[in-house]
């Protein structure tokens, strides 16, 4: 439990190196400043993780949440902490034994029990996926029935806890990048372009890619003289954002 805590947290990473970033990269500096300690927090499991990924494909992340927390108050372990009831996400072992989920086509129920068969295989274990190089671990994920790129980077970063990946499918993050570095808006095409420059934030990634994204949360809701991405720029609102 400590140690899952302590991953849920990011806690269980060594951060001594990381305001070293802020030597050679303004950017990372200014970020480091303005968010003293601010690490990404997780979710509980990369099973979870894999399991809101598949509930809210494609649907708006309101609608995703009262799905998953319907399936956990009805089929989850119930826990009272301080006078309050929390309903936990359900075991692999109980999710898959769901044949309808309100709310879910019936491909989204067949995909969740398949992602209950691959927990309890072993195939979401943070440790194991943590362990592996991110290329593979990201390949590996997409073995997986209705996870795709954009799924497995959520898996990996916020379910495992991989401090060191940078999103490649997370166009908010690319703009926030983008226009703390002075660079044209971005598209596709130079996903490699804004990678090349997160290799210097090596080991922390993951970290920084954090710290822009609540930058630009902040600038997108706040007036001021500063250029920020059109709506055509962004994507719809859903539960799939990595860093959100």
């Amino acid at each position: 439990m400590r140690q899952q805590l302590a991953r849920i947290l990011s806690l269980d990473v060594d951060g001594s190196g990381f305001p070293q970033l802020a030597k050679g990269d303004p950017v990372v500096a200014e970020l480091i400043s303005a968010y003293p300690g601010l690490r990404p927090v997780c979710f509980h499991s990369p099973y979870e993780a894999a399991a809101w990924a598949l509930i809210g494909h494609r649907i708006r992340m309101v609608q995703a949440a009262a799905i998953k927390a319907r399936i956990a108050e009805h089929q989850g372990q119930h826990v009272t902490v301080a006078g309050r009831t929390l309903h936990a996400f359900p075991t692999p072992r109980a999710l898959r034994q769901l044949e309808r989920i309100p709310g879910l086509p019936d491909i989204k129920v067949e995909r969740l029990r398949h992602l209950a068969d691959a927990a309890l295989a072993g195939d979401l274990d943070a440790a194991q996926l943590r362990a592996m190089p991110a290329k593979d671990a990201l390949v590996h994920l997409q073995t997986l029935p209705g996870v795709g790129p954009f799924s497995a980077e959520l898996i990996l970063i916020r379910g495992a806890g991989h401090s060191d990946v940078f999103p490649r499918h997370e166009p908010r993050l690319h703009a926030a990048m983008a226009r703390a570095y002075g660079l044209s808006e971005p598209d596709s095409s130079q996903v490699s372009r804004l990678a090349g420059i997160s290799d210097h934030w090596a080991p922390y990634r993951s970290w920084v890619s954090l710290l822009l994204r609540a930058q630009w949360g902040v600038s997108v809701r706040r007036p001021g003289p500063r250029r920020t991405a059109s709506p055509a720029h962004l994507p719809r609102e859903g539960p799939l954002d990595l860093m959100r």
